[in-house]
């Protein structure tokens, strides 16, 4: 079904709710086991009206990822471009990616287990989004390392050890218990910066520095969708 030019106020949070709706289906029965009109049934709209709000079943996958990666990508440019040490930046990129998983554990199962399912330009979008994060990261380790920080470690298999450690978190995950995302950084990053720290190097106080930032800059929360306003791709 077409879309008329200009939604109503709550077009918008709908479309939302479909979206997460769809998340949650997809990973509790599978992509391909889940219709639309199981979809529809869900949220309470027949087949035709739900085209109102999605363009297609494929195009929910991008939807999914995007609820995750374009709030996340916008706080992960503002942490890069700080003028902090690398390893601070890198310590608070890695509680923003934390702090998402903790709240979009169904978003992140989907696009783990089915972006296979994409293909074309709509599997291009989807790469597309996690070279960037990917490449923010590099970055900061690169940074780290021509400083002295760390030792001279490939910066790309450095990335893969990041990217590994915090991105299986979703696998067993409980929000609410013992581990918060703040806690898991800490531990998280600590690891890291144990390993790949470079022999005598006089590495900063991150976590003092970290805290300190949470303190003093209110107006660039951790938490990437703190003042974000979700839109369609489509739009």
């Amino acid at each position: 079904m077409p879309r008329p030019p200009g939604h109503g106020p709550g077009f918008e949070v709908r479309r939302q709710k479909i979206i997460d709706t769809a998340a949650e289906l997809f990973a509790r029965q599978g992509y391909a086991a889940t219709s639309v009109n199981d979809l529809g049934r869900a949220v309470g709209l027949a087949k035709g009206a739900l085209y109102y709000y999605i363009d297609s079943k494929e195009n929910l996958l991008i939807e999914i990822q995007s609820r995750v990666m374009t709030p996340l990508l916008s706080r992960a440019r503002q942490i890069a471009a700080l003028e902090a040490h690398p390893l601070v930046r890198l310590r608070l990129l890695s509680e923003s990616l934390l702090t998402i998983i903790f709240r979009r554990l169904d978003h992140i199962w989907v696009y783990e287990h089915d972006y296979r399912s994409l293909t074309g330009t709509a599997l291009k979008a989807l790469l597309g989004q996690r070279a960037e994060f990917e490449r923010l990261v590099r970055g900061l380790l690169a940074e780290a390392i021509e400083q002295g920080d760390l030792r001279a470690a490939d910066p790309r298999l450095a990335t893969l050890q990041f990217l590994n450690l915090h991105n299986h978190t979703y696998q067993w995950a409980k929000p609410g218990g013992r581990w918060n995302a703040a806690y898991l950084s800490r531990e998280y990053c600590d690891t890291l910066l144990r390993g790949f720290g470079a022999p005598g190097a006089d590495l900063p106080d991150v976590e003092t520095e970290a805290e300190a930032f949470k303190r003093d800059r209110p107006d660039l929360p951790l938490d990437p969708e703190a003042g974000w306003e979700p839109t369609s791709l489509a739009s």
